[in-house]
């Protein structure tokens, strides 16, 4: 029986010249788990915000078509009737997040809708989201993953038919990722709730979703079963959605005539080792990644503790005594679990926080008395969700501000070369919030590195884009020099610590647990287990057929076939 009907859906955001969704057509059936595919900008969120009426309800723009939601017409139906219908997570899930502790917040909404009985339905949901036991925490003691656990729990909490999660692991380390998408599973098979979720983490989709939704242009290009989805190499590569890297392998073994073009493609290393173990393989030469060799001292922390105080229990330690140098020219990765203190760590070298204990300084100077405004032209902070970034009602006026209030000579011609520089002169008179993610990301940037900072700071630069606009920030992040001298990025996103960074800093438990190249820190595998972080797909597929193996991309990986012999 369907459950999301759409017929002919057309929608045009305010002032824009083309409509976002153009005359689509969609039928999901209930009890699906969709993942909803495309690049950034083809309409992905749009469609999602149709199907809980916040389009045409509260976002206005032009609107043609039908939308029924478990048996409800959307145009008909007010927001709060459609809330009961359709659950929604969004990706900036800590604004759904307005009570003081948990099952007060889980059981909100139940609340707001006069529910006698609120208070049950609120455990109910926590039980059901994997929180039971944490009910009368506070919102702030939880880690990351757990917050948006307790997102999901006050959509639940009233009962939907349709849950909506816009990228729900784009934040998170993979033990935390692996437990929402299990809760997930678990609302699917075991509760009977159809799941939509707005994905690029393709090795997700590949163990959890039932079907997959190409949208290109506005318009669905197909929905079909996710191993014949995720097979469709090309055809995602060309909307800039890339199929798990076991898959990627699989189709290129193929093309080279090395693995039968009848043969299934793999889409997990457990089916991709079955593949690929019989094939020839060849001994390579690896040419080691040298670090970069070490410049003048960019910024220090010496003995830094900084703990936070709590409304109950004792305060909470972040750091304890810690020491690291950074050092001019290096291209850093800070990488470690969420709540491991990476966000803590940016904030102290921006000035944002002042430690109990300990030093920070910049080139030698200490900060302890050190103004963070005064600071704006020696380093700079990008935050992990960009829209924070934006505080006027155009890109072009957010990217001029910090300049123009400082009095820099020629900022409107400066303005315009940054502009030019990420490809944001089209937008130069959108408002930054409306903007899509790579788009923002790009515009967060370019506000960034404005006043031509000493050091950048990059707090989870790739969250939330697909594939080519992950590329693009990274080819962004390899052009920097030009402007800054030294980058550190806190993230999750283990392909660009691999292919970016010269030395990767891991943070567990408020320390510094390794140091080093990306050898040393991948090919340690008790440092992996003890860290909970989890090298590229195609590491674990080329440890798998070789233990010894240290591959990092897919045409690493690919080497060690090349000059054999078709099969």
């Amino acid at each position: 029986m369907a459950i999301i009907e759409i017929r002919d859906l057309c929608y045009t955001y305010p002032g824009a010249a083309q409509p976002t969704l153009n005359h689509l057509d969609l039928t999901v059936e209930q009890g699906d788990f969709l993942a909803i595919v495309g690049n950034n900008g083809c309409g992905k969120s749009t469609l999602c915000k149709v199907l809980n009426g916040l389009i045409p309800h509260f976002i206005t723009g032009t609107f043609t078509g039908s939308v029924k939601v478990a048996g409800q017409d959307t145009l008909q139906s007010d927001v709060g009737a459609l809330a009961r219908k359709v659950g929604y997570v969004y990706q900036d899930f800590e604004n759904q997040i307005v009570r003081p502790t948990v099952l007060d917040d889980a059981s909100y909404a139940c609340l707001n809708y006069g529910m006698e009985d609120y208070l049950a339905q609120g455990r109910q949901a926590l039980a059901r989201c994997g929180l039971q036991g944490r009910e009368e925490e506070y919102v702030w003691q939880l880690s990351g993953g757990q917050t948006h656990l307790l997102a999901l729990a006050g959509a639940v909490a009233l009962g939907p038919d349709i849950l909506i999660l816009d990228e729900p692991i784009a934040q998170l380390d993979p033990g935390h990722a692996d437990r929402i998408y299990g809760v997930l599973r678990e609302l699917n098979e075991k509760w009977g709730k159809t799941i939509l979720v707005i994905e690029h983490h393709t090795e997700y989709i590949a163990d959890y979703c039932k079907h997959v939704l190409l949208l290109k242009e506005g318009q669905v290009r197909w929905m079909l079963p996710t191993r014949r989805a995720l097979a469709r190499v090309e055809e995602l590569q060309q909307s800039n959605i890339f199929p798990p890297q076991v898959t990627q392998a699989g189709y290129a073994l193929q093309q080279k005539g090395l693995l039968s073009p009848e043969q299934e493609l793999p889409t997990t290393v457990e089916e991709g080792k079955a593949a690929f173990a019989s094939l020839p393989r060849r001994d390579i030469d690896r040419a080691l990644p040298h670090p970069a060799e070490q410049g003048p001292e960019s910024a220090a922390l010496h003995g830094v503790t900084v703990s936070y105080r709590s409304v109950k229990g004792a305060p909470r330690v972040v750091f304890e005594g810690l020491d690291l140098t950074l050092y001019k020219g290096e291209k850093i990765a800070l990488i470690g679990s969420n709540g491991a203190g990476k966000s803590t760590l940016m904030k102290l070298l921006v000035g944002l926080l002042k430690p109990n204990e300990g030093s920070v300084s910049l080139d030698g100077t200490p900060l302890r008395d050190t103004k963070p405004e005064q600071l704006s032209r020696r380093i700079s902070l990008v935050y992990q969700n960009p829209e924070e970034m934006f505080i006027k009602d155009s890109i072009e006026a957010d990217i001029a501000y910090a300049m123009q209030v400082r009095g820099v000579e020629n900022w409107p011609e400066k303005t315009r070369a940054l502009l030019e520089r990420f490809r944001l002169t089209e937008l130069a008179h959108r408002d930054g919030r409306l903007l899509s993610g790579g788009q923002m990301r790009r515009a967060s940037l370019a506000i960034g590195v404005a006043l031509n900072p000493g050091i950048l700071l990059l707090d989870e630069p790739t969250a939330n884009l697909d594939i080519a606009t992950r590329r693009e920030i990274l080819r962004t992040l390899n052009d920097m020099k030009e402007i800054t001298d030294t980058v550190l990025i806190a993230t999750h996103d283990m392909q660009l610590v691999c292919e970016w960074a010269q030395r990767i800093i891991v943070l567990c438990g408020g320390k510094v647990v390794a140091d080093g190249t990306r050898d040393e820190i991948f090919g340690n595998t008790a440092l992996a287990a003890q860290v909970g972080i989890r090298p590229p797909e195609i590491f674990a597929m080329g440890r798998a057929l070789d233990d010894t193996s240290l591959c990092y991309t897919v045409p690493e990986f690919l080497r060690q076939f090349e000059g054999e012999n078709a099969v």
